[in-house]
């Protein structure tokens, strides 16, 4: 019973894009999902079929109305949701702006938009960001929004 259980159970895939424009990335509110009320970088879930990079330039776009270009992978992270009952392995992007003005596109997803920078990160953050801290990847993440 216990391994139908697990069996069931799907992990899946999401997308963390940052998006870095003047040495700060764009960040927003969620709203009506898992973390709601907390602040990540734009993405979502990864589609069948596409690349991480073609995920990360569609996610932010629907959800900021802004274009991106040079997409890379940066890290990757385990996250559990005890609390929603859900379980991502998150792979962390990053990119640099490329054109559009950001705004609100999703408004039933998010409540807010602002660019940041690691020294003025809003609170609460998304639950991934845990993990990305903890991990060997944050240094050059915060090496490249320097950049």
């Amino acid at each position: 019973m216990i391994q139908s259980l697990i069996m069931d159970k799907i992990v899946r895939v999401g997308i963390g894009v940052f998006v870095i424009k003047d040495h700060k990335f764009l960040m927003g509110r969620r709203k009506n999902s898992h973390g709601d009320g907390t602040w990540s970088v734009p993405g979502g879930h990864l589609n069948f079929g596409e690349t991480v990079e073609e995920g990360a330039i569609r996610e932010t776009f629907e959800e900021t109305g802004v274009k991106i270009k040079r997409v890379k992978i940066v890290g990757i992270t385990n996250d559990i949701f005890k609390k929603e009952d859900k379980h991502y392995i998150t792979i962390w992007t990053i990119s640099k702006w490329k054109s559009g003005k950001e705004k609100i596109t999703e408004p039933d997803k998010f409540i807010g938009q602002a660019w940041f920078s690691f020294k003025s990160l809003p609170k609460p953050l998304f639950l991934p960001w845990k993990q990305l801290f903890k991990s060997e990847f944050i240094k050059t993440i915060q090496k490249e929004t320097k950049n």
